[in-house]
């Protein structure tokens, strides 16, 4: 029975087919992942009812150390890599036409963002070794590497407060918080490790500095791109991770949009609970995302493994899945008519808005 519940973790493979097909098809077949991922999908997750079904105690405890789960994050590691090599092998074809260069680069940042660096996140909350490396093998592929560093011991502990560059506030658009988020999250990366070197009497200038060390290993594989393939290539390789990393910010940006926690008179924050992130149980996104959309569980217990996270009674809902709330955040306006309606309905404990399952 639970190798059939990990089995559905299968439908991951459609997107990475997707990908592939937008890699070495030509014509407007390079369309295919992004059609997929931001037209189809979307689609299907307003047909599809939501799922708030949790497992038991003894079936969490069963899928929590059942291997089939971990090997399916660990095979997307040579997959996102062979993906980002086929493309710099594709860029280098004189005889791609604008829209093929066009549909490959977005093809490929559109992986960097879900199967590269969603899968790093995944990884890079685990305790064991080879996970956090391959996480940061992921992070690679989007040259975001900061990531692993920032979103641990920054965005978890300051989510949904002024402090965390990385939490959208009420009136704030899409695109106002991407540089937000973008900048603030890597200079906060840097802060993060430089405060623990001097805490351990280290000099952050030295190579102890894990910042240092990933803005190396960055330029060196950007070094080595452009030495094997010209710099049309690397051009095409940095477009593809900027949209990679772009896509995690627009991530961000729906996760904990208008959610803030509460602040006592001496500026101490109230716990992080699920109240604070926006949770999503729609079963297509859910599946293709490794269950990020269950996000308010996610942050209420970061150590969680994504087959156990929960769905949560309280918790506030979104409307539709990832995908659709991404094409949604697109359009300012139209995002913040529906989002505050449903930002007020949370707050005045709207059973639908807060996630409460009825009794029937």
């Amino acid at each position: 029975m639970f190798k059939i519940r990990a089995a559905k973790y299968l439908f991951v493979w459609t997107g990475v087919g997707a990908g592939m097909l937008s890699l070495l098809a030509g014509g407007m077949w390079c369309y295919t992942l992004p059609i997929y991922a931001f037209v189809l999908i979307p689609l299907l997750e307003l047909l599809i009812p939501a799922d708030t079904h949790n497992l038991n105690d003894m079936e969490q405890e069963l899928v929590k150390t059942d291997p089939w789960y971990d090997l399916q994050l660990y095979l997307i590691v040579p997959v996102q890599v062979g993906l980002m090599v086929i493309l710099c092998f594709q860029l280098a074809n004189p005889a791609l036409t604008t829209t093929e260069i066009v549909g490959k680069i977005w093809s490929a940042g559109i992986g960097c963002g879900v199967m590269g660096i969603n899968v790093a996140h995944e990884l890079g909350h685990r305790s064991k070794k080879h996970e956090q490396v391959m996480a940061k093998i992921l992070l690679l592929t989007s040259l975001y590497m900061h990531f692993f560093i920032e979103h641990n011991r920054g965005h978890h502990k300051n989510v949904s407060t002024p402090e965390d560059p990385a939490s959208a506030r009420r009136g704030q658009n899409l695109y106002a918080f991407v540089v937000q988020s973008a900048w603030g999250s890597y200079w906060s990366a840097w802060e993060l490790e430089n405060n623990r070197l001097r805490k351990l009497g280290k000099s952050p200038f030295s190579l102890r500095n894990e910042m240092l060390v990933f803005q190396l290993i960055q330029i060196g594989l950007l070094v080595l791109i452009g030495l094997a393939g010209g710099l049309f290539v690397l051009m095409g390789f940095m477009i593809a991770a900027i949209l990679g990393f772009l896509l995690l910010e627009a991530v961000n940006y729906i996760e904990h949009y208008g959610l803030q926690r509460a602040c006592s008179p001496t500026g101490v924050y109230e716990p992080v609970s699920h109240e604070h992130s926006w949770n999503s149980d729609h079963v297509v996104g859910r599946l293709l995302l490794f269950e990020l959309s269950r996000h308010s569980d996610h942050h209420y217990r970061a150590a969680r493994k994504y087959q156990t996270l929960r769905h949560m009674d309280g918790s506030p809902q979104m409307p539709t899945g990832y995908p659709g709330m991404l094409v949604l955040s697109a359009c300012p306006p139209l995002w913040f008519m529906v989002m505050h309606r449903q930002i007020d309905r949370f707050h005045a404990g709207d059973s639908v808005a807060r996630g409460v399952q009825a009794p029937w």
